[in-house]
């Protein structure tokens, strides 16, 4: 096959599609997922329905679609979104987007552009959560394809990021399709949102030649997904006060809990922008005489876009102050959202045993507050 080099990483094919069915259908936990997604409809109407599918768009309509539209019905406000009408469903982007959720960030991405005439994406899927046959079969029928994290050998993670940048550029060049990739490794876990510049030289490596050249073909297009109430943020203040103590070491279920936590947990107001493309205008005007200054600019051109498009909200301004100590934005949020915020980040009293809680609450706040500085820093 012209793209079997690619099988190690690559989502499943169309004739790969009914045995997965087939698979997701009799899986244990399948009553469960069917019964989140369509909760007035018979399982057994469910699955007959399931396995009756053979290709990856079937699926992604028929299921993924309606449980993107039953977590936003359940666990949202409001959702918005801009910037759609300055693409063409005619071409091909990478996506190159923030990354605050496990699952939801590039799932919202998929339903505006299914509802907006233009055909999904391609998803980069950690490898680390590409385990179970369950999650394997669900995220390679809805077009997510592994990436590797760091480990090993020096050479072996060269040889992978070479293999996943020649997979991003013939996926949009010659397959025709759009990707959607995070920005950094992993979520950000202190409202930070910055661009890893690997990420930007992994693009690179599979076009050797002129350095704009070989970033302008891949149409890359920053995202920014914003939350009101920001996916897992008990659970990332957690994490980052283990981390200021020593290596951190995944507990077992971990990744499970967050992408369950995620989808449950209320999120508000949800905005997802995209952001101008960046173009051969844009990257022949950066300085170009290094590859890692290069590589960095460009990173900070995303950064720039990203935090200028990301939508505070009151939650935001409120951690501000508070932490701050300072009324700086009292005019942005009222008395009563204050004290929901209050009420919300309450919850930490129950570590107050194990934890410093003061260090606790200065993450936890840090986490909102940390966005309004960004977006003050590029937004000039």
């Amino acid at each position: 096959m012209k793209y079997q080099k690619f099988d190690s990483i690559r989502p499943y094919n169309e004739d790969e599609i009914p045995a997965a069915m087939q698979r997701i259908a009799c899986s244990s936990e399948f009553p469960v997922i069917a019964s989140f997604v369509f909760p007035e409809r018979p399982v057994e109407e469910i699955s007959q329905e399931l396995t009756s599918y053979k290709t990856v768009r079937e699926f992604q309509l028929g299921i993924m679609y309606h449980a993107n539209k039953q977590i936003l019905s359940r666990s949202t406000t409001e959702f918005t979104f801009s910037g759609v009408e300055c693409l063409s469903p005619k071409k091909n982007y990478l996506f190159v987007s923030n990354h605050r959720d496990i699952m939801l960030d590039a799932s919202f991405m998929q339903a505006i552009l299914t509802e907006n005439g233009f055909d999904t994406c391609e998803i980069t899927f950690g490898e680390n959560l590409m385990r179970g046959q369950l999650v394997i079969d669900v995220g390679k029928s809805n077009k997510m394809f592994k990436v590797a994290r760091p480990g090993g050998s020096p050479r072996e993670f060269y040889k992978e990021s070479l293999l996943l940048s020649e997979y991003i550029r013939t996926t949009i060049i010659e397959k025709h399709q759009s990707i959607w990739i995070a920005q950094r490794n992993g979520r950000t876990k202190d409202g930070i949102d910055r661009t890893d510049q690997g990420i930007i030289k992994m693009f690179g490596m599979s076009y050797p030649g002129d350095r704009v050249v070989a970033l302008s073909e891949l149409n890359i297009v920053p995202v920014a997904v914003s939350y009101e109430w920001e996916s897992c943020d008990v659970l990332k203040t957690l994490e980052l006060y283990e981390r200021r103590r020593g290596p951190y070491i995944k507990k077992p279920g971990e990744d499970l809990n967050s992408i369950l936590t995620g989808i449950m947990q209320q999120k508000g107001r949800v905005h997802l922008a995209f952001c101008e493309p960046i173009t051969n205008h844009h990257l022949s005007r950066l300085p170009n005489n290094t590859a890692n200054v290069f590589h960095r600019q460009v990173a900070n051109l995303l950064d720039e876009r990203i935090c200028c498009a990301y939508r505070l909200t009151p939650n935001n301004y409120i951690a501000h102050d508070l932490r701050s100590g300072k009324d700086d934005y009292q005019d942005r949020y009222t008395r009563k959202e204050k004290e929901a915020f209050v009420r919300h980040m309450s919850v930490l009293s129950r570590y107050k045993e194990n934890y410093d809680i003061n260090e606790l609450k200065d993450i936890f706040l840090g986490i909102y507050a940390n966005s309004v500085d960004s977006k003050r820093m590029f937004d000039k």
